[in-house]
């Protein structure tokens, strides 16, 4: 008997940890849906050129409630196995919190928290019952190993989205879904920055396996590419 394909939604695919999401997840067989916002991505076109129909590119910005309506509607008779939001960014990393506009606070809070919460919450339903539902966290989440400051706003991104995926996750008590938050590692992106230790190839490959060797379980963890738990 054939092995059925199995497909992962990569939110924010257009560079960085989700373009190597998105290009991980085709080299292992996967049917792979990546979203973009509005630019396009060439590396995503070039990927699905070559991939004989496995990636399917959409728009989407997920601050937008209406743009994600319109693609749970595009996408409403796919059946997913693995969802993964890693939509992410920054604000000036050495600015303290005093110097913090609300415009800025708010505008790092909602794209790294609220909306991949909301759009979590959106597609739940095409998750299957056994699938996994992911959000890139990051260790500088961690409230418990902040003992050193900086990125301050963005780590205050993060642990809202950790907590509020844990508070998603209790709500959601019954269901079979695995639910995950994972760190993966200082990496060498354009957020990262040319000093990160570990490159996309170092990152990547083992936080798909990590999300491998997850699935089936049910409950929630936060865990690192190395499959270790992570202190909330």
């Amino acid at each position: 008997m054939a092995t059925k394909t199995r497909t992962a939604l990569i939110v924010g695919a257009s560079r960085g940890l989700g373009l190597a999401l998105a290009k991980e997840y085709l080299g292992r067989g996967w049917q792979v849906i990546a979203t973009i916002r509005n630019n396009p991505s060439r590396a995503l076109e070039q990927a699905q050129a070559s991939e004989h129909g496995r990636l399917t590119i959409e728009h989407v910005d997920i601050n937008e409630t209406a743009q994600v309506a319109a693609l749970h509607q595009r996408l409403r008779a796919r059946l997913l196995d693995v969802l993964f939001v890693s939509a992410g960014i920054a604000s000036d990393p050495d600015a303290p919190i005093g110097k913090v506009s609300a415009e800025a606070f708010a505008r790092v809070l909602i794209n790294n928290a609220l909306s991949p919460m909301r759009f979590i919450d959106a597609f739940h339903d095409l998750v299957q019952p056994k699938g996994t539902i992911v959000a890139m966290s990051s260790g500088l989440g961690s409230v418990a190993n902040n003992t050193d400051g900086g990125w301050e706003v963005y780590r205050a991104s993060k642990a809202s989205l950790n907590t509020l995926m844990r508070s998603y996750a209790a709500r959601q008590f019954d269901d079979p879904r695995t639910y995950l938050l994972m760190d993966p590692g200082w990496v060498r992106t354009d957020m990262g920055g040319a000093e990160a230790p570990l490159g996309v190839e170092d990152s990547i490959p083992r936080v798909v396996d990590v999300l491998e060797a997850n699935a089936g379980k049910g409950g929630l963890r936060f865990l690192n590419y190395r499959g270790q738990a992570v202190a909330w």
